[in-house]
């Protein structure tokens, strides 16, 4: 086969065994990579009813095929387990350089089994493999660590995976970290790898080892995106990163604010891209093989030390620790974002989970006396820090905390629950679906919690009809509705970014809008790189099948369509700027989730149905649901 390396690693870190499986070509064409094997693994070998932070969860990294080519945007890496902060499926994606190495080191993917009974990491070199004591390396953050195994190895280009002190300590959304400063950040997939005593994940390979197989075809789809970058609309991404938007959606009304009160930030320019490049930036970083180079790397010497190892904020988490806090202060977030990738948890979950306090601290519901004598109130800049040390250690009330919005709230009372803003206990990215409609359904079914990369975003239906037309979209309609038609341009775009997330593609560089590469070269990505020449629809497919297999984990976990829910304060009025009294409402919602069902081919509680199962070549899966 081209572009795989042909090689699945089981780790049995009970007992210490490697065993290498060489899976059929049929397997790679039906779960392709990314969220397809993990999935796989995670139905076949992950029990029913299992505990996320036990033994039994199984833990998987996979790429795929197209991971490690010489083109922009093929660097990714997926993660899945059982997530500890939702008790859903966990999936989670991340970038940089890692990936490319672990296809270079001889390997498609690792599936972890069990927990070893003393702290270890997998060393991989060149299609070899080994478990080796971390003992010495538990309780250290990030840095420390990236720069002991690095000096244990004497190889400074070895890549490593890790999990920090947050990730041995349970914290629900902890993360794991790459170079310092990338991130699989979203459900907690850090935790699970920190209760399994897996300190890290260490890749060394040579670019020999990844064989593609259209070279010249695949030279000029690289050339084409070099040339065309400038004049693309991710050229400002390059520029100002993902931060460019923040000062756009606050006008607009779509970045939220004091805890989702309002999508107005006023000192929205404090905390934007902008301010950042005249300020802290110092650099732009990139990925593997990457024209686009939208990482943020700052430096902050005056009230908060940050160095330029642990990059930069991006635009969720300026907004979470930024406007969800009301803190204008950019040297404070930025020192937030270095804190979380120290001790490694997901900024998106810790930013949302301070505002939360910070919103029932303001209502009374939290006092000093819960706090250790913070005073947790809206733009207090030292104490949103000083509650992400907290949770990082695990300690004070940051302890409370490090379990998320929604298990957090249930110690203070109904009235601060109703204050999380979360889905499935995930907390909510910052795009507001009341300005972005179909985006509060995609929040409210999607398998696993609120996820702001799941789909397209409405307004690119209308500024990008050609390429939306390549996936069967013909009128666009207006943001603020949620017709049938959005549900089915929802659906529909939703499969791709699933099949992106198999064939690991960044979403900034590949998809159906704004990206550089639309639809149709995304599958001649995939035809030139691994020779499957399947088309749009065939792309569509790998994500309708991913997509099955989610819902149909979270079925067998005895989630329901009671589950495909939104927090109450969506459907609150907003208050100021130009989104100023709007809200979404419950009887839209569940009219959108039976149209949405329907359409999915699943019953009316949201499960796949046995025929969609069968037609989708997964009969076994639909066993497990009786």
């Amino acid at each position: 086969m081209y572009g795989y390396a042909g090689k699945i690693l089981h780790v049995y870190l009970d007992d210490g065994r490697l065993e290498v499986e060489t899976p059929s070509e049929d397997f790679y064409r039906k779960y392709v990579g990314g969220t397809g094997f993990g999935l796989y693994y995670l139905l076949k070998h992950t029990p029913k009813g299992a505990d996320p932070l036990g033994p039994e969860n199984t833990l998987v990294f996979s790429i795929s095929g197209p991971t490690g080519a010489p083109i922009s945007g093929q660097s990714r890496l997926t993660v899945n387990a059982k997530s500890p902060l939702t008790g859903a499926v966990g999936d989670s994606q991340s970038g940089g350089f890692f990936p490319a190495e672990m296809k270079f080191a001889g390997f498609d993917a690792f599936v972890f089994h069990g927990k070893a009974p003393k702290p270890v990491y997998l060393w991989v070199k060149e299609g070899q493999a080994e478990l080796r004591d971390a003992s010495h390396l538990w309780g250290k953050t990030t840095d420390v660590v990236e720069d002991a195994i690095k000096e244990e190895l004497g190889d400074r280009r070895v890549h490593i995976a890790q999990v920090g002190p947050a990730g041995e300590k349970g914290v629900r959304f902890a993360a794991i970290i790459t170079y310092g400063n990338r991130a699989n950040g979203r459900t907690g997939m850090g935790a699970v790898m920190g209760s399994k005593n897996l300190k890290a994940v260490v890749v060394r390979g040579s670019k020999k080892n990844a064989k593609f197989a259209d070279m010249k075809g695949l030279t000029q789809l690289t050339k084409w995106g070099v040339k065309e970058f400038p004049d693309s609309d991710i050229y400002g991404m390059g520029l100002l990163g993902t931060a460019e938007i923040v000062k756009g959606q606050s006008k607009g009304g779509g970045l939220p604010t004091h805890n989702w009160d309002s999508g107005y930030f006023a000192c929205a320019h404090e905390i934007s891209g902008h301010h950042m490049a005249d300020t802290i930036l110092k650099e732009r970083d990139t990925c593997y093989a990457c024209t686009v180079r939208c990482k943020r790397v700052v430096e902050a010497e005056n009230r908060y030390k940050v160095e330029p190892r642990y990059g930069g904020p991006e635009y969720e988490t300026l907004a979470t620790f930024g406007s969800y806090c009301n803190v204008d202060d950019l040297e404070a977030i930025a020192y937030a974002n270095k804190l979380c990738n120290m001790y490694g948890m997901d900024t998106i979950s810790c930013g949302a989970t301070i505002a939360w306090a910070m919103d029932a601290f303001e209502h009374g519901y939290i006092t000093k006396e819960d706090t250790g004598g913070v005073c947790l109130t809206f733009g207090n800049a030292e104490a949103m820090v000083k509650m992400v040390e907290q949770i990082g250690k695990k300690e004070g009330f940051g302890a409370i905390l490090a379990e998320g919005s929604a298990r957090a709230a249930e110690k203070f009372g109904e009235k601060a629950q109703d204050l999380v803003v979360a889905v499935k206990k995930q907390e909510m990215p910052a795009h507001m679906p009341q300005v972005k409609r179909s985006l509060g359904l995609i929040y409210a079914v999607n398998p696993y919690g609120a996820d702001h990369q799941s789909s397209e975003h409405d307004p690119s239906w209308k500024w990008y009809p050609e390429r939306m037309a390549m996936l069967g979209l013909g009128e666009a309609q207006p943001n603020k509705v949620l017709n049938k038609e959005k549900v089915h341009f929802a659906l529909t775009t939703e499969k791709l970014y699933m099949a992106l997330n198999s064939f690991n593609i960044c979403q900034f560089v590949f998809g159906p809008a704004w990206h550089l590469y639309g639809p149709d070269q995304l599958a001649e990505l995939i035809k030139v790189t691994i020779s499957w020449d399947i088309g749009i629809e065939g792309v569509q497919e790998v994500g309708e099948r991913v997509l099955n297999m989610l819902r149909a984990f979270n079925a067998r976990e005895g989630f329901t369509r009671d589950d495909d829910s939104l927090p109450k304060k969506l459907y609150k009025p907003l208050k100021g700027g130009r989104s100023d009294g709007i809200h979404l409402t419950p009887e839209e919602l569940e009219q959108a989730k039976g149209w949405y069902y329907e359409m999915a081919g699943w019953d009316q509680n949201g499960v796949p149905t046995r025929e969609k199962l069968a037609e989708l070549g997964l009969e076994w899966i639909a066993e497990q649901l009786q």
